[in-house]
């Protein structure tokens, strides 16, 4: 009996050390753990010739051993063959390596044609001495900055000749680049939103005002430039063009959207001196961007500000839009006395007279503003339904004495 005990204990304590040693091995030896394997989004700006776009592919750390993963590429917006070169296959990481790439060719544009951005996917699968962690990843190819830009002519047009009137200047944007002995860039967001609260920061930037195909076009984006949330263009012929009385065309076409305020209008030249309104302030042009059968035509006057006051209306069109095609607005400018048209329609007329006991500003020399501003007092703020880049498309404008 007491035998027994004595090799019953014998094998408990075998048992035991054979137990605390298999614990003691698998302390010293930890079981594997497989990395993980992540792939970042990537973009590169399409230009006239051919681009290389690289995907970084990375493991969380570094093995010991090989890892590999496959991938395809999966159409979106880009399309295969046309816009990016088309492949797949597998990606392989030898021991102690943690990065790698993919590196997709990015077809070329000889047109360089502005458009929303393209997009692609990059997709992981099968790995292999790894786990998938950031399995896709999007490719943004940037086309939206392209110098080239297409629009249809379709709208209504006006002469280049008119009796008893001579072409005094003319800028048609049949150029390359905007004509600097001409046109100023106003940049920044003013004073106060340039008085009106606007949202927008105005650059001197081709993404923003450009000239292609015999159009200047402005545009507004919803980007973060300057502290602001929105970007656009305001030009202006300040000391380098002005005018006194004549016949002025501007055909454009428009933007839309709310909180979106196309203009064409002009200041006077004694601005800097006179101050506003007392300088005077003649808009050929307004449209609310939520109203694109409406533009707006005003004039502004006044020794003060406590002391402005103007003289406008509205032009609805019977049919089609400002947005869907090009119309022209005009003015009829004589001595103390302004007749603005749309599309050779008349629909404001203001007479010195008009203004009443106010000193009467328009008998003097004026200078023109193109710009496209973002929000403001008058057209509230964009919402939801605003989508952007919103365009002002100007094929030309005239001046006939």
């Amino acid at each position: 009996m007491m035998l027994q005990k004595l090799a019953d204990l014998l094998v408990m304590a075998v048992f035991s050390f054979l137990s605390l040693s298999c614990d003691k091995k698998d302390d010293n030896n930890p079981p594997t753990v497989v990395p993980v394997v992540r792939i970042e989004n990537a973009s590169v700006v399409r230009t006239t010739t051919t681009a290389v776009m690289h995907f970084n592919i990375t493991l969380n750390k570094t093995a010991n051993a090989p890892a590999s993963v496959d991938y395809t590429l999966v159409d979106g917006t880009a399309i295969a063959a046309k816009d990016y070169s088309n492949a797949s296959g597998t990606i392989h990481l030898p021991a102690n390596q943690s990065t790698t790439e993919v590196a997709v060719q990015i077809k070329g544009d000889p047109t360089n044609t502005r458009q929303d951005n393209l997009e692609f996917t990059v997709q992981l699968s099968n790995p292999k001495g790894c786990t998938l962690g950031v399995a896709s990843a999007k490719g943004t190819i940037i086309t939206e900055d392209g110098t080239n830009f297409t629009t249809d002519n379709n709208g209504v047009t006006t002469p280049l000749t008119y009796p008893g009137y001579t072409l005094v200047w003319n800028d048609e944007f049949s150029g390359t680049t905007l004509d600097a002995n001409i046109w100023n860039f106003e940049t920044g967001n003013g004073s106060n939103g340039w008085g009106n609260n606007e949202l927008e920061y105005y650059t001197n930037s081709t993404k923003n005002a450009f000239v292609s195909n015999g159009n200047l076009i402005i545009e507004a984006r919803k980007e973060s430039i300057g502290g602001f949330n929105y970007s656009s263009a305001r030009l202006t012929t300040q000391n380098k063009k002005s005018f006194t009385y004549g016949r002025i065309d501007i055909r454009a076409k428009l933007p839309k959207g709310k909180g979106v305020w196309p203009a064409l209008w002009m200041l006077g030249n004694n601005i800097t001196s006179a101050g506003w309104p007392a300088c005077g302030e003649i808009d050929i042009m307004e449209l609310l961007g939520h109203e694109i059968t409406k533009s707006y035509g005003t004039l502004h006057y006044g020794s003060s500000s406590a002391t402005h006051g103007s003289k406008g209306t509205s032009f609805t069109l019977s049919s089609s839009s400002f947005y869907d095609q090009f119309h022209v607005f005009s003015m009829d400018w004589k001595q103390d006395q302004i007749k603005l048209y749309v599309d050779n329609n008349l629909f404001l007329t203001v007479n010195k007279s008009d203004v009443g006991t106010a000193p009467y500003p328009f008998n003097a020399p004026f200078f023109f503003i193109f710009n496209v501003a973002v929000g403001g007092n008058w057209p509230g703020s964009p919402d939801a339904t605003t989508t952007f880049p919103q365009r002002m498309i100007v094929d030309y404008i005239r001046v006939f004495q």
